[in-house]
């Protein structure tokens, strides 16, 4: 989100003008369609009043005018909240600008429009010059400043392979970048067409809580009319503007004025934040969250596992583990795969330049997430070749490896999770036992054991260590500490799970999870009465995203997982949960707030409007007048004026939220009682008094 939205005044009024549409009111705003009938029959009792006695009443007129000032702020208030909305967009497209580019050709550079560019067009980026489209640093460093996009003020630092987003700035540095995106569709064209995508129906207790207004407005209406027709029968009340006025006092306007704009508020906040939720349904959702799904990797760890160390089997070295594993992993490109190379290296484990050049050529054995292994097969049986003897090898390992090559027969080498491989090699109770007792104290650790296997022979075991992401161990208190249940999802065996949960501070984890447990819990939670957020990034992930009460898919993640979840992470990062549910407790906070402040007001107007209405036909009950006010009319008036007046006023709480504490909802209650229940008994009654002064003083009323 831009740092600073400056509001467009021009647009902002006149989509607020356009909203005073009754059509539009009576779908979306009941309270203030009542409001706008009120003063169109106040319009048209003015109107006939003038042509009867020469000119309308100076009363009826201002009361006009509160009215309708009444319903303009309440759209003005919906239209402020949708243009901070949109300018999220409006901002993203101000990146797209069409800058000149240096593009390469041949050994010449060629300025050219950003728009002229294609897919393998290579543009040279200097400081601080931008990059024209999305691409990958083919050669060069630099410093990019990203802030536009993730906020983050420090500059990032780009090398080769590293990806640079169109729109971006070289702060420092020069690189050389191969465009891969076509017009229209780079990072700033998707995210833009995800929050244009993004829809706000009406949340469910926003629903609910305009029935529950408009009940209350029904009875109100009932109430008034009664009275009227009382009063007039005994020769009081004769005016039916003031039953108007006394009406629009008395009905919920506040909250109902303000609701809408809450509601986008939510999504705004979230939208702030580089999370796009795809409904206001989702936000409200968030607010009642109280069991968060999550997976180990990427959420609580960082997700990169680095190889610490090699554990050899029965009569196997530590230089034979490292071989097997070194071979196992020669497709690899994970930070996995390429760590247990490096590892290798560093301990002068490499295997022989021959076993190395097969194994690149040899058949990938592709990790699944059902298998749990990968690795290399070696088929020499279709080209048999005789060991020439012109290779010595280092290691156990290799003289196997060698020795089948030379009979022409097939080699597995694997590496994978431990129960998996297991499953595949033939090994007495002993070496399993040892398996089991080297498992149990590497999970000990919190770090996670790799089984690699030569044929179907266990060789030994490789140890991963991940580290804890820094921060997350705060914002797993802070969960808690909001009543929210969290249950860690892993592939690792129960010891490594067991130890990284009591290290972060997890009760509930599902070691040893398949694809299907991440649903399994999901529904299970919900049968329960819970209200469930789910993360995830896969295609696997995308049947829990969906079943969720709330679905966050990461941006980095697949196409499925995006469409399956109500919300998307457009920075890719899990721990932003905690803000998620923040902020869907903030919408709660500030709509249960201002709907406390709103009939602690209605009560308060009840008791200065009321009185004054009854003294205008019945002036020997003036003593009701407990307030000092000047006159019935300038009463009326102060009353309406802060009727009308209030909203705006409370424009900014709506937008930026009454702000959350971490509490119980009792404390929440007794909160929001004391705070805007007590001030929106006093503020009526303190503004009424201070308006009629004013009204006095300037001669109105």
């Amino acid at each position: 989100m831009p740092p600073d939205v400056k509001i467009q005044w021009t647009s902002v009024l006149w989509e607020s003008a356009k909203k005073l549409n009754p059509a539009y009111l009576f779908g979306e705003n009941p309270i203030m369609f009542v409001v706008e009938l009120g003063a169109f029959f106040t319009a048209v009792y003015a109107t006939l009043e003038g042509l009867r006695e020469g000119a309308a009443s100076a009363l009826h007129v201002q009361l006009l005018v509160i009215l309708l000032a009444t319903v303009w702020f309440s759209t003005l208030s919906e239209s402020i909240s949708e243009h901070q909305a949109r300018a999220r967009v409006d901002y993203l497209r101000s990146l797209e600008k069409d800058v000149v580019a240096h593009k390469l050709v041949g050994d010449r550079v060629v300025d050219v429009r950003s728009s002229e560019l294609v897919p393998g067009d290579v543009v040279v980026v200097g400081e601080g010059e931008y990059v024209p489209r999305d691409g990958y640093v083919l050669e060069g460093i630099a410093y990019v400043d990203e802030s536009m996009l993730t906020g983050e003020s420090e500059p990032v630092e780009k090398k080769k392979d590293d990806r640079v987003i169109g729109g971006t700035r070289v702060v420092r540095g020069r690189i050389r970048v191969e465009i891969v995106a076509e017009p229209g569709k780079s990072y700033i064209d998707r995210l833009m067409a995800l929050i244009q995508t993004a829809k706000r129906p009406k949340m469910k207790s926003e629903v609910m809580l305009s029935i529950l207004l408009g009940g209350l407005s029904l009875t109100f209406l009932v109430i008034t009319a009664s009275l009227y027709f009382a009063l007039r029968s005994v020769g009081g009340w004769a005016d039916p503007v003031l039953a108007v006025a006394f009406l629009v006092a008395l009905m919920p306007t506040t909250i109902g004025g303000l609701l809408p704009a809450i509601g986008v508020a939510g999504v705004t906040r979230l939208m702030a934040e580089n999370i796009v939720a795809k409904s206001g349904k989702a936000v409200e959702a968030a607010g009642d969250v109280d069991v968060i799904v999550f997976d180990k990797t990427g959420t609580i760890t960082e997700g990169s596992r680095s190889a610490v160390a090699f554990i050899p089997l029965k009569n196997y070295t530590e230089r034979d583990v490292a071989v097997a594993a070194y071979l196992a992993s020669v497709g690899d490109r994970t930070h996995e795969g390429i760590s247990i190379i490096e590892l290798a290296k560093s301990k002068g484990y490499v295997p022989e330049d021959l076993l190395v050049n097969e194994a690149l050529s040899a058949r990938k054995i592709s990790f699944d997430v059902r298998t749990r292994f990968s690795g290399v097969e070696f088929s020499w049986y279709r080209r048999k070749s005789p060991f020439a003897g012109t290779v010595t090898p280092l290691s156990e390992v290799s003289r196997r490896i060698l020795e089948a090559r030379e009979r022409g027969e097939r080699v597995t080498v694997i590496k994978g999770s431990v129960d998996s491989v297991l499953e595949v090699v033939r090994e007495d109770r002993a070496t399993r036992e040892a398996i089991a007792r080297i498992v149990e104290e590497v999970g000990r650790r919190g770090e996670t054991p790799l089984l690699v296997a030569l044929n179907d022979e266990a060789v030994g075991v490789v140890v991963l260590k991940d580290r804890i992401k820094e921060g997350v161990k705060e914002k797993i208190r802070r969960l808690k500490k909001m009543g929210v249940k969290l249950v860690m999802i892993t592939g690792d065996n129960p010891v490594t799970a067991e130890a990284i949960a009591r290290e972060v501070g997890i009760k509930h984890y599902v070691a040893r999870a398949k694809p299907e447990d991440k649903l399994r819990r999901v529904e299970e939670e919900q049968l329960e009465g819970h209200v469930v957020a789910v993360l995830g990034d896969g295609t696997n992930d995308a049947p829990a995203l969906a079943k969720a009460d709330v679905g966050i898919a990461m941006n980095s993640g697949t196409r499925a997982a995006k469409e399956a979840a109500n919300m998307i992470d457009l920075d890719s990062d899990p721990t932003k949960v905690v803000r998620v549910v923040e902020v869907g407790r903030e919408l709660q906070t500030t709509r249960g707030a201002i709907t406390t402040f709103s009939i602690m007001n209605d009560i308060a107007k009840y008791f200065t409007i009321f009185p004054m209405i009854v003294a205008r036909s019945f002036p020997q009950l003036s003593w009701l007048n407990f307030m000092g006010l000047h006159s019935p009319e300038s009463a009326i008036l102060a009353t309406m004026i802060f009727n009308a007046v209030i909203i705006p006023s409370l424009i900014p709480l709506a937008l930026r939220g009454a702000g959350f504490k971490v509490a119980s909802y009792s404390e929440l209650l007794a909160r929001n009682l004391l705070v805007y229940g007590l001030g929106g008994v006093v503020t009526p009654f303190v503004a009424i008094k201070l308006i009629d002064v004013l009204l006095v003083y300037l001669g109105v009323g």
